[in-house]
């Protein structure tokens, strides 16, 4: 039996059909070679044989007596393998197509997961048709975000996939160990526990709030009330307006794109940045070409919110996969036209971000008084998120972000699931009403995949994004001077995880080349090294000075960027 933390617990209180609150990824598997049967078969036995190596493919919701206090998790009496794992229909008769998976995806992922089962669903597709006539098979996860965060997923892939082939042998569950069930349970415990849980917390804060509020008070001094030239400005600005600031219904869409990880990397060391600093450039220029294509730029930047993990380097224990993240705010620079001058204001606003990281982390909670909870947060609180969606202030009053992006460190290696390898590794998250658009970025095997959710009203021209974002990075190749922009897609010459030259079609195709023209005169290429300052990701790379857009460029042959 184990109590919620407040920040697990939340994501169930504010919970509406409008706003499911579970995270999944979405895989393209290449089966092994000459296999026959239902790929769904073999996962549904190979997850059978896995489930006790992650506490949460049997542990199971009860709420408190009266709403008491924060729920809790106990062991299911049994898990129903054949509800948790799904079959799309689909064939090698009568195969999907990737833009119909996508679809069916965005579909599956717009449903709430059922609390009286354990709080997770897989689904497996037995056979997807590529643009390219290739057929490969796909498997998509769902899981509540009250039993998970977003590096906690990462562990749990951990457990349930192999680094190889051949699936590994695992001991068998240690019966001695099950935890207690419903039954098991008493009521006047359980309101026991909601006091002494409230006590120790109220105590916690009480013990921690000195040191908090001093850290807080001179990290906001320091990097939020002091301007250029140390003139004082305002604490806190708020977003622009935008398309992507409205509130959601049911439907969702779905799209994804993947580029190289090591150029990325690459372009994060010759603008003396990070990997964080060149996703978010890229997600920023995308951004800046989809408005300009369907609306217009706002003369103001848009705000990202991004989760930061709280989680210590190198965790892996796939028994504590709660939420351990505070949010963060980085102005994207969406409206400055310069792109290395963008990326220079990107790299400004993470240093600042990280600069208040490291003094808060150890200081943020991720939990808080268990008593009543449910009736505050899940009560007022769900109802004044359900007003503000649905009487339209969503889209009339203004936000702190514009939209949120996450950026999750993968594993660095091929994985496989029954057998099957994984090619690619596509995050799905949460929108919510007024932050209807979500980036989730995932490093998976060599390359960086995009996984890319929002309401349907807030993205009616998803692929479009799928395409500035593929744009953007070959724009990044010229920019940076790190190659040549590539004739197709990143992802298209060889799959991601597979060796070069090896013949798999893309998941987002960008077909033709593009027609290429002169750059406008950027005047960067010469970058010098300076300060030593970590990146706000758990990427690791060394940040150093913004580059110069007035430095003089190497001599050279002239670069050209993609139109």
């Amino acid at each position: 039996m184990k109590t919620l933390t407040g920040l697990d617990a939340t994501f169930l209180y504010l919970e509406t059909p409008e706003m499911p609150m579970h995270v999944g990824s979405f895989n393209l598997c290449e089966l092994p070679a000459g296999f026959r049967g239902s790929f769904h078969k073999a996962v549904k036995s190979h997850i059978a044989r896995r489930m006790h190596l992650a506490p949460v493919f049997s542990r199971k919701l009860v709420f408190m007596p009266f709403d008491l206090g924060h729920p809790l998790w106990i062991e299911a009496e049994s898990v129903d393998i054949d509800f948790h794992v799904r079959r799309v229909p689909c064939s090698a008769q009568k195969p999907m197509s990737l833009a119909q998976a996508h679809t069916m995806v965005a579909k599956l992922h717009s449903e709430l997961i059922d609390r009286a089962y354990p709080l997770w669903e897989f689904y497996v597709f037995d056979a997807i048709k590529l643009p390219s006539g290739e057929r490969v098979a796909g498997f998509f996860s769902k899981i509540h975000h009250a039993a998970l965060d977003g590096k906690g997923g990462v562990m749990l892939a951990n457990a349930i996939l192999d680094i190889g082939p051949v699936p590994r042998e695992v001991p068998p569950p240690d019966l001695a160990r099950r935890g207690k069930t419903e039954a098991d349970l008493k009521i006047g415990k359980m309101i026991g526990s909601v006091f002494s849980n409230s006590l120790a917390q109220v105590a916690k804060l009480a013990k921690s709030l000195p040191a908090a509020a001093s850290t807080l008070g001179s990290t906001l001094a320091r990097q939020s009330l002091q301007g250029a030239g140390g003139r004082p400005k305002m604490p806190m600005k708020l977003a622009p307006k935008s398309p992507f600031n409205t509130a959601v219904t049911q439907g969702r869409v779905f799209v994804a794109a993947t580029v190289p990880l090591a150029e990325c990397k690459a372009m994060g060391k010759a603008v003396g940045g990070s990997f964080n600093d060149v996703a978010l450039w890229i997600c920023s220029t995308a951004l800046r070409s989809y408005l300009a294509q369907h609306g217009s730029v706002s003369t103001k930047s848009l705000v990202a919110a991004m989760p930061v993990s709280l989680r210590e380097a190198g965790a892996s224990d796939a028994t504590d996969l709660g939420n351990q993240v505070s949010m963060s705010l980085v102005e994207l620079g969406t409206h400055i036209a310069h792109p290395l001058k963008r990326m220079n204001a990107i790299m400004a606003s993470t240093a600042k971000v990280k600069t208040s990281m490291q003094s808060l982390k150890g200081l943020l909670p991720t939990d808080y008084p268990s008593l009543l909870a449910p009736w505050l947060v899940g009560g007022a609180g769900k109802a004044a998120l359900n007003a503000y969606g649905k009487t339209g202030l969503a889209s009339r009053l203004p936000m702190v972000a514009n939209l949120a992006i996450s950026n999750v460190p993968g594993p660095p290696v091929p994985l496989y699931l029954a057998g099957a390898r994984m090619l690619t590794f596509h995050p799905l998250s949460i929108v919510l009403h007024g932050l209807a658009l979500n980036i989730t970025i995932q490093t998976y095997a060599g390359h960086v995949d995009f996984g890319i959710v929002a309401g349907k009203k807030a993205l009616p021209h998803a692929q479009d994004l799928v395409k500035a974002i593929e744009d953007a990075f070959r724009q990044a190749q010229v920019l940076v001077g790190t190659g040549a922009p590539t004739a197709t897609a990143p992802n298209a010459a060889a799959t991601p995880g597979k060796p070069p030259g090896t013949r798999v079609a893309s998941a987002t195709p960008l077909g033709k080349p593009p027609s290429v023209k002169r750059a406008a005169s950027p005047k960067i290429t010469s970058i010098k090294k300076k300060a030593n300052l970590s990146d706000v990701s758990n990427h690791g790379t060394t940040r150093t000075q913004p580059v110069s857009s007035k430095a003089k460029p190497k001599a050279g042959p002239a670069r050209r960027s993609a139109a």
